[in-house]
């Protein structure tokens, strides 16, 4: 009876201690939108594929892509239409993990050659979070302020769990590379990086949109892995954690060149203004999840960089 009894016991222990684990949507990444655009016969005329994550199916020709299947996610592959002139830029792929699918996110270099007028090369990164993309893309000027960065989200997880593999690039400095100036050597080893930002966020009269920090989880991917590192968990920090032995300072209010942006009330994109840190036990309105093969914005990075990822959980 004893035997049972202490059974029991640990049973009913092992169900109170096992952490609840959610499956964000298509985070498996088993299932991918195609879409084949051809790009201006002034910048060549050739025809490729883009991908999304999403329900299988396609989504072709040179047109403004829209979530679908109720996909939470939008990436860096997009579809340009600057002066007429249809380009794209593809640096987020579906790949193999397993017996199955996983995505890929490279820094590589775009080039855009139009005959007798321009000639440039851009650095673009491999980045996939939850969101929309605003295209067609008409210019290269602030990158972020055509991503509407984030979803509404109100529960409290307490750390985030993936699987990753990272290739870091050979070099020791990385490069800026716009296309419109010329190539500038940044110092210091590119590294990816992953966020996951709570936030309370709220719409003033103006259409401006406000936000306190609920929680952070913020690292970066320094080292090559070799082989896939399987259900890795990090941590979510609630409250102020500026004076945590942990905190680095790119973990602080986001501003300036690394400004988020969202869809206000009005239809606008406009910069998520955060303002400070919201107490430890504040229920948030929204969530950020973006994963990126470089960190440091835009068209800053090293070529080679790549990151891996598969099964995006949240963890309670």
């Amino acid at each position: 009876m004893r035997k049972i009894v202490y059974g029991m016991l640990a049973s009913l222990l092992c169900t109170s201690l096992s952490a609840e684990e959610e499956l964000l949507k298509y985070a498996d990444f088993e299932h991918w939108i195609t879409r084949t655009i051809r790009e201006s016969v002034l910048v060549g005329g050739n025809t490729h594929t883009l991908y999304e994550v999403g329900p299988d199916g396609t989504f072709d020709g040179a047109r403004a892509f829209t979530n679908q299947g109720g996909s939470p996610w939008a990436n860096s592959n997009v579809y340009a239409k600057v002066a007429g002139v249809v380009k794209t830029n593809i640096s987020v792929y579906p790949d193999s993990h397993g017996a199955g699918k996983c995505v890929k996110l490279a820094t590589h270099i775009v080039k855009c050659k139009a005959v007798g007028i321009v000639n440039i090369s851009v650095l673009a990164a491999g980045s996939i979070y939850l969101g929309t993309m605003l295209e067609p893309i008409t210019s290269s000027k602030n990158p972020m302020s055509k991503i509407n960065v984030g979803i509404p989200f109100s529960r409290r997880p307490r750390a985030l769990k993936f699987d990753y593999k990272y290739q870091a690039a050979v070099a020791d400095s990385r490069i800026k590379e716009t296309g419109f100036s010329k190539t500038k050597t940044i110092p210091g080893r590119d590294m990816g990086e992953a966020v996951c930002l709570l936030q309370k966020r709220w719409e003033d009269s103006e259409g401006n949109i406000h936000a306190l920090r609920v929680g952070t989880m913020r690292m970066r991917f320094t080292q090559s892995t070799g082989s896939w590192v399987e259900g890795k968990e990090y941590p979510i920090h609630y409250g102020d954690i500026r004076t945590e032995p942990y905190y680095r300072e790119w973990m602080g209010l986001v501003g300036g060149e690394r400004t988020y942006y969202a869809l206000n009330s009005k239809g606008k994109n406009v910069p998520i203004i955060e303002e400070g840190w919201a107490g430890k036990d504040e229920t948030p309105t929204h969530l950020i999840l973006k994963f990126d093969s470089s960190y440091g914005g835009a068209y800053i990075g090293s070529v080679g960089n790549t990151l891996w990822l598969d099964n995006v959980k949240l963890v309670y």
